[in-house]
Formats: structure tokens, sequence, C-alpha cells
């Protein structure tokens, strides 16, 4: 309805022009829908518009029909209706107006960025692009400019200096906003036991993070102040650049160990430092093995040490003074083949950046061979849609030229009064003149049907098989037939010859004769009466005497 719709605004806009310029209009119909275009070419409206069209209108642009109103043939010749996906296939080019109304709404802020540098691609310089009342250029404010930002109507600006690349719908992903599946909703309400839960932990369970295998927090429970601390300058969230003075060294090698084993690493009287303020800690780091989304991450413990338990432990601490060097020389040990097994990593993973490095740069390649494969086609398709343009160009002027021949050959059959009827090769109906429905009961969805299958008014049972006659022998056959009502008519069969003189059917015409066969009826009749003899009377005496002469 709106392709429709705006070619009859603009057919009565060219024709209010003055003078009118020998300018064509062709407007470009496409839907996703092949039903919905389908439909659309049929042009057919149900006589419920009456109502919103006005009379002018109806009668100007609409053919009244028995289910409704047609689109007459001047607007349905102005538009051209094709399936396409603007988010997948090829755009039209070098267009005056772009017409995307309310489809915009339902796709996602993503591709509505793409789309619209797609629009401005497609449009002539100073072309015209108009959107729906709930829609908007949004941010590209360099490539149109409001012409009437009320009814959306925007003009297409000439790039600048550094155009913005244009991405074309084979780069497109899928962004309908409509087919999205639907996030769940949360519960309303929870149920008493997980807020009782959730209370107990919160105000008396420990402290504790979950991280990844990297070290990044993602989660927080309980108060942790006492132990991280965010790092002066840009916001990091990683566990080991919070760490408080103290924590840092026994942390990371159990957190390392963590990720080794399975078991739980337990770390026990440790003493951070914090406000100037030495308290005691203890710390289990332990990987997650439960399946689901907690699956792979780690999970750091800080279990606060009371004072006594601190105070109970320095005895046994001073006890075992005489063993520190060699628990120190053991850690060492500890430090120097953890090194020798980061440095191993760092190696591995110079050399997986430095295939990862050819691989991106081997997939650079190929992406700008991809990428002056698409300029390349990008230019065959404007070729190609040049091509089009002209052909579709020459084949709108044969169009038009056939209808004009088909114009003058109705208007010259009408003028005739002549009943004629054009079968086809297997002498089905092809056309037909008004003037023969008046001999032969013919509708205009007889079209096709054999002429065996017509009723007629005339005595000429012969007819399929003189049609036949001509069609094989390329003869004319005419004879006199009689109507069920007494009219008289010639009918004459002619073979139908194309331009190349090759028989495409057959002609047949009825002349009316009724007057000329009852004049020769009545002078039939006349001839054939025998003349009266005149009698001959007998003579009478004559009277008168016959003097005799003296």
């Amino acid at each position: 309805e709106e392709v429709y719709s705006l070619a009859m605004t603009f057919k009565e806009a060219m024709d209010k022009c003055r003078p009118r310029e020998n300018g064509a209009l062709q407007i470009f119909g496409t839907d996703l829908d092949h039903d919905a275009i389908d439909k659309a070419r049929q042009g057919l409206y149900s006589s419920a518009i009456a109502a919103d069209v006005s009379d002018e209108r109806l009668k100007r642009f609409f053919i009244k029909e028995e289910h409704g109103y047609r689109m007459s043939k001047e607007i349905r010749e102005m538009v051209i209706f094709a399936p396409q996906n603007i988010i997948m296939d090829a755009p039209f080019t070098k267009l005056d107006i772009l017409c995307c109304r309310n489809l915009l709404i339902y796709l996602t802020a993503e591709i509505q960025k793409k789309l619209i540098p797609l629009f401005h691609y497609s449009l002539k310089p100073g072309g015209i692009l108009f959107l729906g009342s709930s829609e908007t250029i949004g941010n590209s404010t360099g490539l149109f400019t409001p012409l009437n930002a009320k009814s959306r109507l925007f003009r297409r600006l000439e790039a600048g200096s550094s155009p913005r690349a244009v991405e074309f719908p084979s780069s497109f992903t899928s962004g309908l906003a409509v087919g999205s599946e639907p996030r769940p909703s949360p519960k309303a309400t929870a149920s008493f036991q997980s807020m009782a839960d959730q209370l107990i932990l919160q105000r008396y369970a420990p402290a504790s993070v979950i991280a990844n295998d990297s070290g990044d927090i993602l989660y927080i429970s309980g108060r942790t102040g006492n132990y991280l601390e965010p790092a002066a300058g840009k916001a990091n969230w990683n566990l080991f650049a919070m760490l408080r003075e103290g924590l840092h060294y026994e942390l990371s090698a159990a957190f390392q160990k963590a990720l080794r084993q399975k078991a739980p690493v337990a770390l026990h009287g440790l003493t951070v430092r914090s406000g100037g303020v030495e308290q005691g800690v203890d710390v289990t780091v332990q990987r997650l093995y439960e399946d689901g989304p907690l699956q792979g991450l780690v999970m750091i413990v800080f279990t606060p040490v009371a004072a006594g338990t601190r105070e109970a432990a320095r005895p046994a601490k001073a006890q075992s003074r005489s063993a520190r060097p060699a628990e120190l020389e053991h850690e060492l040990l500890q430090v120097r083949a953890e090194a020798r097994t980061i440095h191993e990593e760092m190696q591995t993973a110079q050399e997986e950046f430095r295939s990862t490095n050819e691989e991106l740069q081997s997939t650079n390649e190929e992406l700008q061979s991809t990428n002056e494969e698409l300029m390349t086609s990008k230019e065959e398709m404007q070729s190609l849609n040049e091509e089009l343009q002209t052909v579709n160009a020459e084949l709108q002027s044969k169009v038009d030229e056939l209808s004009r021949v088909s114009n003058d050959m109705k208007n010259l059959l009408d003028s005739t009064e002549i009943a004629t009827l054009f079968l086809d090769n297997d002498l089905n109906v092809r056309r037909f003149t008004p003037h023969a429905t008046k001999i032969i009961k013919l509708i205009p969805t007889d079209v096709g049907r054999p002429v065996t299958d017509l009723v007629s008014d005339l005595r000429y049972a012969a007819l399929p098989a003189d049609a036949q006659k001509v069609l094989r022998s390329q003869f004319s056959i005419e004879k006199a037939i009689r109507a069920q009502d007494g009219r008289w008519f010639t009918v004459r069969i002619m073979p139908y010859r194309t331009l190349d003189d090759r028989i495409d059917g057959v002609v047949i015409t009825f002349s009316d004769i009724t007057v000329s066969k009852t004049l020769e009826a009545t002078l039939r009749a006349r001839h054939s009466c025998p003349r009266k003899e005149n009698p001959v009377r007998p003579r009478r005496p004559d009277r008168r005497t016959k003097r005799a002469k003296p």
C-alpha cells in the first residue's frame, strides 16, 4: 500500500508541473516476505478502501472489479516489486529517494549504525531519506541533514575528506531485536530459608573473594578491607595488585599451587599490616571444580586469628627458630623452581604469541585480498546495475510501444463493428471483440478455453472442424450461416499469419448479412410465382348495323 500511495502522490505532483518534463518515475518496492511481494504485484484492494480514498482518486487510479478495486495500469507500470533482505542482499544505487519507514525500530542499534551509511551510499548526491516517525539517523549527522524533522525527511550530504567505510550486507550479523531470546526474569521473592542463609553469610561468614585463573576478582563476600586495598592509579581489580603488606608473596605462591592441584592450599599464622597495625590471618586457597558457572574459578578465604591464639603460638615459634634457616632454604629452592617454571611458561607463551602473530598476519593478508575482491565485485555490480538500468529502459520503451500497438488494434477492431474471434494453434480462445459476444456466449474468463466448449447462436456445428481444416490447408473458408433467431452471418475463417509469415492460429469474422438475405429471399419469391395469362374474352356481336351502301 505504501508503494502505491507514493506512486499516486508523485504522479499527482508530476502532473502539476508546468511545463511537464520528460521524466520517468520508477519505484522499487522490496520486502523480505515473498508472499507479500506476490500479493503486492496483484494490486487488488478490497472494496473497503472507498471509505478512505476520495472519489477523484478512485476514478483516476483504480479500476472497479467484482471483488474490489485494482490499481490502474498507469500506476502499476511505475512500480517494480522484488524480494530483498537489506541486512543480507546487495543494495540499490543511484536512488533519488529512499523510503525505509518503521523498519529500523525492529533492528538492534549495531545494525542501525551500519544501515545508515549504507543508505547514504545508495542515494544520489542530494538524495532524500524518508524514515518512520519513531526513527532517526542517530550519530550519522555528517551523512544527512534534516529537511523536515517532524516528517523524518533527511537530505544526503557529501562525505568529508575521510569518509567512513561502508559495510555491505555480507558483513552484517543477525541483529533483529524481535528474534532475541528473552532473558529469564528473577523470582519476585525468595524463600525464608534463602533469606536466612544470606543474612548469616553476610554477618558471620569469613571474608572471601572469587577470582579467575589470572587473579581478576569476580565476586567479593564479607569485609575484605583488612586484606585488600585498591591500588593507586587506574582502577585495577586484580587480586595481587590489591593485597596488603604481608600477604603478597605467600598468597601468590599458594594461588599458583592451588591451580595445579585439587586439594585446597592453607596458609596459617600470616601477619598482615593494615593502618600501621598488625593482625594475624589464616588464608585458604581452593580451585572450584563444581559444575556450573563457578567451575574453574578460585576461591580465597581470609580467616582472622584472635590475639590469644597468636600469643599462644609465640613459644612454639621460639622453639622452632633453630629450624628457620632450613625452612628459608627450602622456600628459596621452591621460589627458584617456581621462577624456572614461570620462565618456561613465558617462553612457551612467547612462542604461542609469535605463532599467533604470524597467523594474524596471514589472516590480514587474506582479508586484504578479500577486500580487493569485494571492491572488484562492487565495481562489477555497479556496472551490472547500470546495464540492468539500460536494459530496463529499453524494455520499458518496448512495453510502451506494444501498449500503443495494442491500443491501436483494439480501437481499429472496435471501429469496424465486426465480430472477430482469435484462436491459437490448439483452437483455444486467444482474444475476441465486444461484438463477438452477441453471437457467441463469451466472457473474459473464456480466454484460453477450447472453441468446442463455447455456446453459439449459430447453426454451425462444423466450426471447429473448418477451423482445423484452415490450419492444415492455410486457405480461407467462407460460409453463410443462419442463427437460431433467424439472423444470417457470413463466417470467414482465415489463417493468423505473423510478421515472419508463420501460422499462429486462425481468425474468424462474423458479418451480419441478414438484410441482404431477406432482400434476396423476397426477390426470389417474386421470381418464383407463375404469371397469370390474360383471358380471351369472347367477342360480342356488334350491335351496330352495318349500313349497306346505296
